[in-house]
């Protein structure tokens, strides 16, 4: 039983125990539901297929993987890395237009 820490081995299977393109089905006892979604998340960052993520029964959760091989990994881990650096930007310069904005109220109260 792996409990939280099953994350790393889960990695480790799809990496190891599966060839390029046949898919992994990944079962595990669900205690609270914030390792599922983190689960969807290792599987993503990985860049590998999230097929689905399901509820089996009433305590066990079910995780549908599908190996991609490694230019796809490459092309999805730049494309993400794009995307925080554009969102990276927009956010700083979001902060001067902001900063800009609050000088200028600033400037104006004293003109007053």
């Amino acid at each position: 039983h792996l409990k939280d820490d099953f994350y790393d081995r889960m990695v480790e299977l799809i990496d190891k125990g599966i060839k390029v393109g046949e898919v992994g089905i990944f079962l595990f006892e669900v205690g609270d539901f914030t390792s599922i979604q983190k689960s969807a998340d290792v599987v993503r960052a990985t860049g590998h297929d999230l097929m689905n993520s399901l509820k089996f029964n009433e305590v066990d959760w079910t995780v549908v993987v599908k190996k991609v091989d490694e230019e796809t990994k490459k092309a999805r881990a730049e494309k993400i890395e794009a995307a925080r650096v554009a969102a990276e930007k927009a956010e700083a310069e979001k902060a001067e237009v902001e900063k800009a904005a609050a000088q200028a109220a600033e400037t104006e109260e004293k003109a007053e």
